[in-house]
C-alpha cells in the first residue's frame, strides 16, 4: 500500500511530487530546501539558517506522516558548495545527538531556487 503525505506546516510541493510517501513501514521524503511554509519563499541567510530552515521542514513532514527524526535511517544531503559542509553539519549533529542515520552528501551544481542544501530522507514508520 503507498500513501502520499500532505502537510501545510511544510512548504508546498513545487513540482509534480509529493512531500513524502508511506510505504511498507517506511516514508520517504523528497529533498526539502530553505522554503518557509508559511510564505513559500526561501529564508535570509547562509548555509546555517537554510539547513535550519530545512530541518524544520523535515520534521513537519514526517511528523505529518506519523514518524519523526528519531526514526530516520538514511538521509541524503545536496551542497550547492562543499566548502560549507562544515557549517552544515554543525546544525545536522544538532537534529541528530543519538544514533545518527546513515548519511551521503554532495555537492551538486545547482539546486533548485539556488538554495545552499537540500536534505531528503528515509524513515521509519
Amino acid at each position: 500500500m503507498i500513501d502520499t503525505v500532505a502537510t501545510d506546516k511544510g512548504p508546498k510541493a513545487i513540482g509534480p511530487y509529493s512531500q513524502a510517501v508511506r510505504a511498507n513501514g517506511f516514508v520517504f521524503l523528497s529533498g526539502q530546501i530553505a522554503l518557509d511554509p508559511k510564505t513559500q519563499q526561501i529564508v535570509e541567510g547562509g548555509i546555517s539558517y537554510q539547513t535550519e530552515r530545512v530541518f524544520e521542514n523535515l520534521k513537519a513532514i514526517l511528523d505529518a506522516a506519523g514518524s519523526s527524526l528519531d526514526q530516520v535511517v538514511k538521509t541524503t544531503v545536496f551542497l550547492a558548495d562543499m566548502t560549507e559542509f562544515g557549517a552544515m553539519n554543525e546544525v545536522y549533529s544538532r537534529y541528530f545527538t543519538s544514533n545518527p542515520p546513515a548519511r551521503s552528501t554532495i555537492e551538486a551544481s545547482r539546486l533548485p531556487r539556488n538554495v545552499r542544501v537540500e536534505i531528503d530522507l528515509i524513515a521509519l514508520l
